[in-house]
């Protein structure tokens, strides 16, 4: 999926002699993926982009797995993990495999120094607060349930504004997109996609930042957190163009796709990485078959982990859950609405709930950390449909 953006001051062609007003040149830099062939933007700059005072590793990526194998549906309360930090050294990795790593923040605070995440996209879902990505593409503002989709290699940071944050990061080893079946074969979103391109923000103000001093960028690269200091401001961007740069969507501007009789989740679909698919639960209208049952049917999805967050405490088929849960149903086990869902649900209208999705096709791994904040008895919540 791409879609072409441009914004500053830029050269009628591409690697050609560009001088600012007082005769220097600009500084050329092209950012993308797979080499020279994939999406790409160039940049212009006052300064080199090279000018590194300093370079070191701070700390390795250690992500522990927990000790129990078991395989079992599980609840993690997210509300349990303790706020704190910024955007980046405030998450916490729940589940994760080789494609994909899925993290929770309730960030406090707004960072002194600049990230790069360089071996992962990244698609932050703001389930609370608002406030502005800072990036060498300009600023963006976001406010709750905005998607921010930032591809990897980008320098940037999430300037909070006051109140109450939480954040489920997902990175994903491979590019995020929209799902193929939305798109034609030219990549526009055909019509019945549930969004199409007039829903997606681009960064909005271009912040030039012509300074010299120390400014710290940190880069996740393989298997650790790496300092930079930089002799230039990294905003130092005069102007741009391309199809790589970070951009949102609002998972209220998803448009759900109903029918007469229920539909399977992957309606719900807002986007796909590399052996993983996102989806989105909004508001909507159920199924309007006087007979049709709106809940969700029993599913054993081989090859397939489910993990759902929760944004709202509202969810049709699940009890015992509150905002900011996160459930896991595993590879290998059936799973489906609760005891009591199905005829609760008989006859209702329309549902306000609000979750996200992320559907793995390799098993995750549970992380330590999410051990001590999991439901212990989630997986035995099935129980009482035969003894009750």
């Amino acid at each position: 999926m791409v879609f072409y953006t441009q914004m500053g001051k830029l050269p009628k062609k591409r690697h050609i002699i560009f001088r600012s007003p007082s005769g220097e040149l600009y500084h050329e830099e092209l950012i993308g993926n797979e080499g020279f062939s994939g999406m790409s933007s160039l940049l212009y700059h006052i300064a080199p982009p090279t000018i590194v005072r300093h370079a070191g590793v701070i700390e390795p990526e250690r992500i522990l797995a927990s000790d129990d194998p078991s395989i079992r549906h599980r609840h993690f309360r997210t509300n349990d993990l303790a706020p704190g930090g910024d955007p980046v050294s405030g998450r916490k990795v729940l589940l994760f495999n080789d494609d994909v790593t899925l993290s929770h923040a309730r960030p406090t605070e707004t960072s002194d120094y600049y990230y790069r995440n360089g071996q992962a996209d990244e698609l932050i879902y703001i389930c609370e607060g608002k406030g502005t990505l800072e990036s060498v593409f300009g600023n963006l503002s976001f406010k709750d349930g905005d998607y921010l989709i930032i591809p990897r290699g980008i320098v940037y940071r999430l300037k909070l504004d006051s109140g109450d944050h939480r954040h489920f990061i997902t990175e994903s080893r491979g590019v995020i997109r929209t799902p193929k079946r939305y798109r034609n074969k030219y990549g526009q979103h055909i019509e019945g996609a549930p969004f199409s391109e007039r829903d997606f923000r681009t960064p909005e103000e271009l912040i030039t930042v012509d300074e010299v001093g120390e400014f710290e960028v940190r880069v996740k690269q393989r298997g650790g957190l790496h300092r930079y200091i930089y002799a230039k401001h990294p905003f130092d961007v005069v102007g741009w163009d391309g199809f790589y740069f970070p951009w949102s969507f609002s998972i209220h501007d998803f448009e759900p796709l109903v029918g007469r009789i229920h539909q399977p989740p992957p309606v719900h679909q807002v986007f796909e990485g590399d052996n993983f698919v996102v989806c989105n639960f909004c508001p909507r209208l159920y199924d309007f078959d006087e007979q049709a049952i709106a809940v969700p049917y029993n599913h054993t999805n081989a090859q397939s982990d489910e993990v759902i967050y929760y944004a709202s405490s509202e969810f049709m088929s699940r009890r015992g859950i509150e905002y900011g849960s996160i459930t896991h149903h595993p590879d290998g086990i059936a799973h489906g609405p609760q005891p009591g869902a199905v005829e609760a649900n008989l006859g209702a209208k329309s549902t306000d709930e609000l979750a996200v999705m992320v559907d793995t096709f390799r098993p995750l791994n549970v992380a330590e950390t999410a051990v001590g904040i999991e439901d212990g008895d989630y997986w035995k919540s099935w129980l009482n449909a035969v003894e009750s």
